[in-house]
């Protein structure tokens, strides 16, 4: 698939779920505030409960760009958790390494964090680790490798050139963006975490 055709999709993607996912997206919201297709502009139907929670577990899977059996795998994990069953989840997708690779700037779309990964450009503690779902515990150290360091793409986010278009950085990740790394200093709190979502819907959409 070429990258405009992913691009086209990812902003198509953007309007039925009702978020943006990709800086070119805000740009297409801006100009179409409503759904695509022939019936994009007419006002929603009264939703159905089931459809309302479907497209809140679309949009997690979505900002994280997870297949449907990864998201309900990490449900049944966040279940496990002691605290509230919806932040769990969002704060455990949270320290996936393709999401930390998104928060501290060193790419600028969740798809792109995601090829730094498996292109095999990212270490965690000094190893490079190939697979976007990794998880990352507090302590541990991202960063781009050196040889890596020296392209164009990351030249490019180490001078900030990502920073308009991301959120703030986190609380929970402290980066060195000139020097293309970054710690995991804690466990994301759910409120932190710059992700659209209800989480209880998600929950109630699994529950069901």
């Amino acid at each position: 698939m070429s990258s405009v055709t992913r691009s086209r999709r990812q902003v198509r993607l953007s309007r039925a779920l009702g978020i943006a996912l990709t800086p070119k997206a805000v740009k297409h919201f801006e100009k179409r505030p409503y759904p695509p297709g022939e019936h994009g502009r007419a006002r929603r139907r009264t939703e159905s409960d089931y459809a309302v929670r479907l497209r809140e577990k679309q949009r997690l899977r979505a900002q994280y760009m997870l297949r449907e059996k990864q998201l309900a795998r990490a449900y049944e994990e966040a279940r496990k958790d002691s605290g509230l069953t919806g932040e769990a989840l969002v704060e455990s997708l949270e320290t996936r390494l393709d999401a930390l690779v998104l928060r501290a700037g060193f790419a600028r779309t969740i798809l792109q964090a995601r090829q730094a990964v498996t292109h095999r450009h990212i270490l965690v503690d000094g190893k490079i680790v190939d697979r976007p779902s990794f998880k990352v515990k507090p302590g541990q150290t991202l960063q781009v490798k050196p040889k890596s360091q020296a392209t164009t793409p990351f030249q490019v986010a180490a001078a900030g050139a990502h920073r308009d278009v991301l959120p703030a950085v986190p609380g929970y990740i402290d980066v060195q963006l000139e020097k293309l790394s970054a710690v995991l200093v804690r466990r994301p709190k759910r409120a932190e975490v710059p992700v659209q979502c209800e989480v209880q819907l998600v929950v109630e959409y699994y529950a069901r």
